[in-house]
């Protein structure tokens, strides 16, 4: 169970994570606001004490691996690597500017923590399975974290990655999706039909946990608890999330996906996020 010291830790880490992700976006003008804030908490849980990392060595062997199959809320990410040291502050400031080594989707090539390149949506997960297996293969214990948008699990490829890691019993393999309702076109549901994640991953042979409030640090924490504790399957922990939680603007916006932040919204934005800590 988690103290209340560990919450506000975790709680104050997540408006961080979210702070210096709307600074970096502002700094360009335009980005993918919604679904970087949206996983802000889970992240915060993640880096801030679920996984274990060394940001020091970032390619310590023994590490846990995390891929960020949305790949367009790398931001997010970049603001969770840097906050935990993986290189200096600064660097945020390079967001999507030539010649960064913070491009707009995570590249294991330029950005010391990433752990795998994301690609098309839906490749991510099918990353993170082949990195399970190979973890599974060589006997670590180290576990595979993998954040998956609801809006890409209507790409066929990530069911056909599901159905691999069910049938190869990748226990420590543990996915997030972000069900926040909605993407580019308009919402889940409008676009694909109802995602039935439950009865999907289930189908899939996984253990399937529900989070009712998936920025909640407490639920992450005790949800991420009881996917550990499952030895059989692999895990996929269903976030029900707000698409640019913490900013009220961003989540009251229709299009909400990727739009257009200044310095002055991007500064109300922050005195937001740390005042909701």
């Amino acid at each position: 169970m988690m103290t209340q010291e560990q919450k506000t830790k975790l709680t104050g880490f997540a408006a961080e994570i979210r702070s210096e992700c709307i600074k970096m976006i502002s700094k360009i003008g335009v980005g993918h606001v919604g679904g970087c804030l949206s996983i802000a908490d889970v992240l915060a849980c993640l880096y801030g004490g679920a996984m274990k990392i060394d940001p020091q060595n970032p390619k310590w062997e023994d590490r846990d691996r995390f891929i960020l199959s949305k790949g367009h809320a790398g931001p997010a990410m970049y603001a969770a690597l840097g906050l935990k040291g993986y290189f200096p502050m600064a660097m945020l400031d390079t967001l999507n500017q030539p010649p960064t080594n913070l491009p707009s989707h995570t590249d294991m090539n330029r950005t010391p923590g990433v752990d795998m390149t994301t690609g098309s949506l839906g490749q991510g997960i099918s990353s993170a399975v082949g990195i399970a297996l190979g973890c599974h293969l060589k006997g670590n214990n180290n576990y595979t974290y993998v954040i998956i948008g609801d809006g890409e699990s209507q790409e066929g490829q990530v069911w056909e990655a599901a159905m691999f890691a069910g049938a190869k019993h990748l226990h420590r393999l543990i996915a997030f999706v972000d069900y926040n309702r909605k993407q580019i076109d308009g919402t889940v549901e409008q676009v694909g039909g109802p995602p039935n994640f439950e009865l999907k991953f289930k189908a899939c042979n996984w253990n399937v946990i529900d989070v009712p409030d998936g920025n909640n640090v407490e639920q992450i924490w005790a949800a991420i608890e009881l996917a550990k504790a499952e030895q059989s399957k692999p895990s996929a922990i269903i976030l029900h999330t707000v698409k640019g939680k913490g900013w009220s603007y961003a989540e009251t916006l229709e299009n909400n996906h990727n739009f257009k932040v200044n310095a002055e919204q991007a500064a109300e934005a922050c005195a937001e996020f740390f005042l909701q800590k």
